[in-house]
């Protein structure tokens, strides 16, 4: 994994709900971390095509991110839409 404790401290201070390093549970911060993983291994298959191992991750961290979107847009809809707007996830 590329991502070093430093980076996802980063990521889930800047993501998470209480704005703090060990806030790694709230949806916020998964769909952050989540996010980050799915740009890693996107550039990943640009490069190796044929790697279908990660393309099989990929398959399904999107996945798991996609759950945690509705998750989210069922239980508050305006910390959803911030979090697709700070993260520039298209719907």
């Amino acid at each position: 994994m590329h991502l070093t404790q430093e980076s996802k401290q980063e990521i889930f201070e800047q993501h998470g709900k209480a704005k703090s390093k060990t806030d790694t549970g709230s949806a916020e911060s998964q769909i952050a971390l989540f996010s980050e993983r799915i740009n890693h291994i996107t550039e990943h298959l640009k490069i190796n095509k044929k790697d279908f191992s990660a393309e099989t991750s990929l398959v399904k961290l999107v996945g798991k991110r996609r759950a945690l979107l509705n998750y989210l847009n069922r239980k508050d809809v305006f910390r959803y839409r911030a979090i697709i707007k700070e993260l520039e996830i298209r719907k």
